[in-house]
């Protein structure tokens, strides 16, 4: 799939590093040696057993250094997003902005996420467990900070909620939602994610500590 990350985050994450092979071969050169000069077979067998030992050590090392540099970059790949304003997240496309929220997930240590948005998406953008493993649907609208939720696109998500089976349903949006859209999430236990709670989630805080304020905390519509 084509990679649809947001600008300015780290893609494809680091290389794994070689197996050191000028370790092996040094590793390895000793057992040539000794079949050349014609050794007893113990002694072969010997060097044999520490030519792979030493070919194993290397491997795990090479393994070990892979492991510390991936979780480095996830970590720096979390902070490099969030640090992105919401002016930046304004420029984002759709589908952008569903794969932030994705990582903004995962960071927030969601298992299975994984992005679904598009034609024939059935109300969802986002599919994913939370940490207590309950099965949450995620509708992301990345619209313009005029623009406002209308109760319509909520109650699709309720529907959408029905369809996956979902315990949770998310609406994540970068503007804000009409009285009406607010009562209607607030009395059906969807997760109303408003510009101002977006902000929030996106500089760190994290989603499960948003959930209390619910229908809370939405700041005046920009002219």
């Amino acid at each position: 799939m084509r990679d649809t990350r947001p600008r300015g985050s780290t893609r494809g994450g680091p290389r794994s590093p070689a197996v050191p092979l000028v370790a092996i071969g040094t590793a390895l050169a000793p057992v040539a040696v000794a079949f050349v000069v014609g050794g007893p077979w113990w002694a072969v067998g010997v060097v044999v057993a520490g030519a792979m030992a030493g070919v194993g050590w290397g491997l795990w090392r090479a393994h070990r250094r892979a492991r510390v540099e991936d979780e480095l970059w996830r970590h720096q790949d979390a902070l490099a997003a969030g640090r992105r304003t919401l002016e930046e997240v304004d420029l984002l496309t759709g589908t952008q902005f569903e794969e932030l929220v994705a990582d903004l997930c995962r960071r927030d240590g969601f298992a299975e996420v994984r992005r679904v948005g598009g034609s024939g998406d059935n109300g969802a953008d986002v599919l994913c467990r939370l940490p207590d493993g309950r099965r949450a649907v995620i509708q992301c609208k990345r619209y313009t900070p005029t623009r406002r939720i209308a109760p319509k696109e909520v109650r699709d998500l309720l529907g959408a909620k029905t369809h996956f089976a979902a315990d949770v349903a998310v609406f994540v949006t970068t503007t804000t939602f009409t009285r009406q859209s607010t009562a209607f999430a607030v009395e059906n236990g969807i997760l109303a994610i408003h510009r101002d709670f977006f902000g929030l989630w996106n500089r760190g805080t994290p989603l499960a500590s948003l959930a209390a304020l619910n229908g809370t905390g939405q700041g005046r519509p920009r002219r």
